[in-house]
């Protein structure tokens, strides 16, 4: 909607296919309805939080920032508000206010817009003349191929823009789900089942001593192991499954250093002294994590707070600030956020989003291989790319 909205206000042509019945359908449903349509940061700290296709969009980002994004969507009467992570809303809560705004935007620009479906591209001697569809063929001079990734599929993100890219002679990086939950220690993790940890610190091993991810915020529990901003985020740093065993240490209690949180316990437990251990954690702890964090500590649940050795309460103090959880493998594309892979960057050149191989192709969004951390980015590096797209397209 962008890319096709931009070239026409350029004075193009254009014509949007969509197949859905719904104009923005996988729009909705961004940011649990909300949708964080960007992160209000510079651009050298936005690149920093893309670890697939940093440098290969640095022109489209710079062409189009947040701050861009930001004014545009403004500019169309939405108002925006800006939360914790620097993360941007509409200041409804509604993403159909996004939504609403591009479909604006594309009427004012004359977008003529198709219900159908593409299925091939029409080329003669290495150009663009025209798109085949599920109804007949529609003639151009160029195509912006936006059809989104492989993740949730009922917004019809199904993958058909790679089949698509690859009728043409373009390269396909194997696709794979990024910001996805994972599968972890099933029975323990189902125990404490929709148990959300706020505020705790995460970090990532892959096998070594030092940690190859850190973050800070909220993990989320589930019957298969973990979900949450902190692990979809880390999920991007974890795509080795094969010769790789990953886990995580979780510090429940990142604000207190060891010897404060300590010192907390201690007088917790001369509160409640003559209790059992199962009985002295509720002020410490969430009830439903009780359980698991003393079976982990190997401390009797029925032995007395005032028995428990100085060794043991060190012990337990380590644990609460490495809780340690053993990940067995990313959940399925399907229930992942982006996918990671498609497109091979190699292939496209950065600066007009056009293909190298076929003159008037040009690509936009998570269709190419290219992602990155939660907090508003991957949509930012859908407008960016969009936005020189749609520019590069008409000229």
């Amino acid at each position: 909607m962008l890319a096709a909205g931009v070239a026409a206000s350029e004075g193009a042509k254009v014509t949007l296919l969509e197949p859905n019945k719904t104009l923005g359908k996988k729009l909705l449903i961004t940011g649990k309805g909300r949708c964080n349509l960007t992160n209000n940061c510079t651009v050298s700290e936005f690149l920093e939080n893309i670890p697939t296709g940093n440098r290969f969009l640095h022109s489209a980002i710079n062409r189009f920032t947040p701050s861009d994004t930001m004014t545009f969507f403004e500019s169309l009467g939405v108002k925006l508000k800006t939360e914790r992570g620097e993360r941007v809303f509409p200041e409804s809560d509604k993403a159909s206010d996004i939504v609403c705004a591009l479909k604006r935007y594309m009427n004012k620009h004359g977008v003529i817009l198709v219900r159908d479906k593409a299925v091939e591209l029409i080329e003669n001697t290495g150009k663009i003349t025209g798109v085949r569809t599920l109804t007949g063929e529609i003639a151009c001079n160029a195509v912006i191929l936006a059809t989104g990734g492989k993740t949730y599929p009922g917004t019809g993100s199904t993958g058909d823009g790679y089949e698509i890219a690859k009728q043409v002679g373009h390269s396909i990086i194997p696709l794979s789900g990024s910001l996805v939950p994972f599968n972890a220690e099933a029975e323990i993790c189902a125990r404490m089942q929709g148990l959300t940890l706020k505020n705790i610190s995460l970090k990532v091993y892959d096998g070594g001593n030092k940690p190859i991810y850190e973050d800070f915020g909220e993990l989320l529990f589930t019957h298969f192991g973990i979900s949450g901003p902190v692990v979809l985020s880390a999920s991007a740093q974890m795509r080795d499954f094969t010769g790789k065993k990953y886990h995580v240490l979780i510090d429940i209690k990142p604000g207190l250093p060891e010897e404060k949180l300590d010192q907390r316990i201690l007088r917790d437990f001369e509160k409640y002294s003559n209790r059992d251990f199962s009985n002295a954690l509720g002020e410490l702890i969430p009830k439903i994590m009780i359980p698991v964090i003393i079976e982990k500590s190997g401390i009797s649940p029925d032995i007395k707070v005032h028995s428990i050795s100085r060794m043991q309460r060190k012990e337990f103090v380590r644990l609460l600030k490495s809780f340690r959880i053993d990940i067995d493998s990313p959940r399925p594309i399907e229930e992942a956020i982006i996918t990671s892979g498609g497109v091979g960057l190699r292939e496209i050149n950065p600066k007009t989003m056009e293909s190298k191989l076929v003159k008037g192709l040009y690509f936009a969004g998570e269709i190419i291989d290219a992602d990155a951390y939660t907090g508003g980015f991957n949509l930012q590096i859908a407008w960016s790319t969009a936005y020189t797209a749609g520019i590069s397209a008409i000229n």
